[in-house]
């Protein structure tokens, strides 16, 4: 029987890049994403060329209501989730703390913190049901240490670093293991939401060294998914070669 996993964010970047490992893994697919025609997409290129089974759900995890409408309703043949993959986050802005924008503020507290609580609340009850299954959930060097201007990202990525430690301490005892993925620099969509549609800033960002790609994440998080049962990766931190921390790079200009 095929196992099934979780990918939310599946619209770009990591989630993408998740997901087509999980599907050439034989996993079938519950994923999410806000766009629709990327979803659909998605779903298109999964099924031809892995032949898995694919459920493509359209919602904002921003939603509480829809989150319970969509994952809190799953189909019986659907509730039995091995993985969760709880990728869908963002930065909006790159202001220092007094010239902030509230509503860059609330895009990503309700994306990164409030949203992966609304799923995870719902899933690992479904886990639970069979103390059994795995969540990894996508943080950042953002969530070890603090950069110039980046204050709420930040905060929100310690708040993912303290919720992954604690839901290792609540499930522990369902067998649920917990993981999370901190990754530096990666050349996604990420920078050009942060500048919103500011191709070039977004450029500028990765000119003069090699980032992280979004396969190179996807990669590491397939190696913690993979692990024998007996073992959980709790936490990863994956840099590019030319980053050292959260703000100091070597780049060839």
């Amino acid at each position: 029987m095929s196992k099934i996993a979780l990918v939310t964010g599946v619209t770009s970047g990591i989630g993408e890049a998740t997901a087509l490992l999980l599907a050439k893994e034989g996993y079938n697919l519950i994923v999410t994403g806000r766009r629709a025609e990327r979803v659909a997409a998605f779903e298109q290129k999964v099924v031809a060329e892995y032949g898995v089974k694919v459920l493509p759900l359209v919602f904002d995890v921003r939603s509480q209501a829809e989150v319970e409408k969509y994952l809190g309703g799953l189909p019986d043949e659907w509730k039995a989730i091995d993985v969760l993959i709880n990728n869908a986050g963002l930065a909006v802005g790159l202001n220092p703390v007094q010239d902030g924008v509230v509503d860059d503020w609330e895009r990503m507290i309700d994306t990164n913190v409030k949203g992966l609580l609304y799923v995870t609340r719902v899933v690992a009850n479904y886990m639970k049901e069979r103390c059994s299954g795995h969540i990894v959930n996508l943080c950042s060097i953002a969530g070890k240490e603090s950069y110039a201007n980046g204050n709420v990202y930040c905060a929100t990525k310690h708040a993912v670093d303290a919720l992954t430690k604690g839901m290792r301490i609540d499930l522990l005892p369902y067998n649920i293991r917990v993981s999370q993925i901190c990754p530096g620099a990666v050349e996604t969509e990420f920078s050009v939401v942060r500048f919103k549609g500011d191709q070039e800033r977004a450029d500028n960002v990765y000119k003069g060294f090699t980032p992280l790609t979004a396969m190179d994440v996807a990669d590491s998080i397939m190696y913690m998914v993979k692990c024998p049962p007996h073992v959980n990766i709790n936490d990863m931190v994956i840099m590019p070669t030319a980053q050292a921390n959260s703000y100091t790079f070597y780049k060839k200009l």
